[in-house]
């Protein structure tokens, strides 16, 4: 799934790619989707083999096309989980979530967990529906989202926990809430591929220590939801994120809409 923009992600991923290649002696390219439903469809597709993806992506992949997780990232606590934030401009006059009844809003991708999907359930919390903004978008990413509030078209936005408070230190941003926590971003496959193949991949992911053994091999790895790495999957853990996509119209047929 795309999450910054095409060449920061290029900058990410390839340096974990070359990770995996140096240990498993098999040789990975990139494929970006312009959709987040496309890198599922491509996935359960086999066009294909890996794809690292968000929760949401992961339940709908896993009702649509079948497909299977093996890691899940660490946060900076090395946690399985992670946060959705809302956040507006600095000197902005919202202080709190309910400020934003009436107000113009910016989403990442509609089928993005911490750009649309947490920051929705948050809005609500707040009892702010969809209908109670004044108008709101799927701006694509975090990073559109982001720009579409500081180039003043929005009032407020959603976006990915990591970089909003990357960008907050740096003025750019005010966050105005933080999310509960949530099952964080999976490593997943398709189902076709060889086992020892997949087995070779999922060690060489749960052997990865970004932080310490590998720090000097990954570029910018702390702007990912996995800055700690990789742990086994705990499907059960996703269960939250399957009932609020189908309580949203994200699952099955829905999700082609």
């Amino acid at each position: 799934d795309l999450r910054l923009g095409p060449k920061e992600d290029v900058k990410i991923y390839s340096s974990l790619l070359r990770y995996l290649e140096d240990v498993t002696d098999y040789r990975f390219r990139i494929r970006f989707s312009e959709r987040y439903e496309d890198t599922v469809d491509n996935l359960g597709n086999g066009i294909t083999d890996f794809a690292a993806i968000g929760p949401l992506s992961f339940v709908i992949g896993r009702e649509r096309n079948g497909i299977k997780c093996m890691v899940s990232g660490l946060n900076e606590e090395k946690k399985p989980e992670y946060h959705a934030v809302i956040f507006t401009r600095p000197g902005s006059n919202i202080e709190n979530v309910s400020d934003l009844k009436g107000k113009i809003f910016a989403f990442g991708a509609r089928y993005s967990t911490q750009g649309h999907l947490i920051p929705r359930k948050m809005l609500e919390d707040a009892g702010i529906t969809l209908k109670e903004l004044k108008y709101h978008v799927f701006t694509g990413s975090h990073s559109n989202a982001v720009r579409a509030v500081l180039n003043g078209e929005f009032d407020a936005g959603g976006m990915q926990d990591y970089l909003a408070k990357s960008l907050e230190r740096e003025g750019k941003i005010r966050i105005i809430k933080v999310s509960e926590p949530f099952p964080s971003s999976l490593i997943c496959y398709n189902t076709n591929i060889d086992d020892r193949i997949v087995e070779a991949v999922r060690s060489a992911l749960l052997y990865l220590y970004p932080t310490s053994n590998h720090k000097d091999i990954l570029v910018n790895w702390d702007k990912t939801e996995m800055p700690e790495g990789f742990t086994p999957v705990n499907e059960s853990n996703y269960e939250v994120i399957r009932a609020l996509a189908r309580k949203y119209g994200l699952l099955g047929d829905e999700a082609k809409d």
